[in-house]
């Protein structure tokens, strides 16, 4: 295997060097292929270091919006089948997944830490609603793509935040105790707050919102949970088989959305880039020193810095594509998800080697 890595970073270096001469020859929109193959050879080479492999998913998600800005038409349909229309069920796979990785005891927190949780619901539902609010206005973005800006916001956060923790060394049953709440709370306030900031954008139907994150979301996660509870252990290959189908159900929804929206990322891609960045960012930042100001240890702090910043953005973009809106709203959230993994797994690499002692 070892042997594979280094033929596959050997490669990444060959196609990264004929990607620069097209662009220098002036080809640049015919080295799709090498875009492609650069991406995937960099990410197979990628497992091989330690500290990097966790970013070896990230970059394949580069190679699929690659392969989605260069060949869109074979990422719209199938035929006659609209390939949007696998957005939805592969969404409710990903949060039935969810679910069976879930039990009571990630609820029974709240009885256990109810200042963390309190504080990290409080930052969840505020800073990055009023910060997408503040970037969506500001940007100068389209309307219907700023709305994507603040349907990140307003979402829950997922998974991601909870591998991300764990990885830092925070407080792990914060933060799946959080991640369970917010996501319960979610078909709630995620309506509650795109009604309150975002209807000036686009319309928001508040209940059709709210049934469509039950029937994503909510619906999925407590058949998870039941299936969790009624068969723990019974089939592990379930266990091992959901995160890689998460995976790819993930970079297919945002190979599917890239396709859609290839004409307005080509317009305003650095632009939104700079907005996606700016509001991740501001979430680990505001999360971290408000979780600070109220009293909170360092490892609570940093739990729920990395939920506020690492939203879900699977969600945001399946609320698009049920508002109809997945070519222009669900740009956001498609360029929001690779880039939260980036950097949050960066803050969680940088966090664990930054002990922290025990009496903070």
């Amino acid at each position: 295997m070892k042997q594979i890595y280094k033929s596959s970073l050997i490669l990444s270096a060959v196609f990264a060097l004929a990607v620069l001469v097209f662009i220098v020859i002036g080809e640049a929109k015919n080295a799709g292929l090498l875009v492609i193959a650069l991406f995937v050879c960099f990410s197979i080479s990628l497992i091989q270091f330690p500290k990097l492999k966790g970013f070896s998913f990230t970059v394949l998600i580069f190679a699929t919006v690659a392969a989605a800005m260069y060949y869109p038409s074979n990422f719209s349909q199938i035929g006659s089948f609209d390939l949007k229309k696998l957005i939805v069920p592969l969404l409710m796979i990903i949060m039935f997944g969810m679910g069976t990785s879930m039990s009571i005891k990630d609820f029974a927190g709240v009885l256990k830490m109810p200042k963390g949780v309190f504080v990290g619901l409080l930052c969840q539902f505020t800073i990055m609603p009023f910060v997408g609010f503040g970037l969506a206005y500001l940007s100068g973005l389209p309307k219907e793509i700023a709305a994507g800006i603040l349907l990140v916001g307003c979402s829950p956060s997922g998974l991601a935040s909870n591998v991300m923790s764990y990885i830092s060394g925070a407080n792990l049953a914060l933060s799946l105790t959080l991640t369970a709440i917010a996501t319960l709370l979610a078909p709630i306030l995620t309506p509650f707050l795109m009604k309150l900031l975002a209807d000036e954008l686009v319309p928001i139907d508040f209940w059709a919102m709210q049934w469509s994150i039950i029937k994503i979301v909510i619906i999925p996660i407590v058949l998870g949970l039941i299936f969790n509870r009624l068969f723990h252990h019974k089939f592990k290959i379930l266990e091992k088989i959901m995160p890689i189908v998460s995976m790819a159900g993930i970079a297919f929804i945002i190979t599917i959305i890239t396709a859609a929206g290839r004409e307005s990322l080509l317009q305003i891609g650095l632009v939104l880039i700079a907005v996606v960045a700016i509001h991740n960012i501001s979430g680990y930042v505001l999360g971290y020193w408000a979780s600070r100001a109220v009293g909170l240890d360092q490892r609570s702090a940093r739990t729920i810095a990395i939920e506020v910043g690492m939203q879900n953005s699977g969600l945001a973009s399946g609320l698009a594509l049920e508002m109809g809106r997945v070519a222009t709203t669900g740009l956001a959230p498609s360029v929001f998800g690779p880039f939260m993994n980036i950097s949050g797994s960066a803050l969680a690499t940088y966090w664990q080697s930054k002990k922290i002692p025990e009496d903070q």
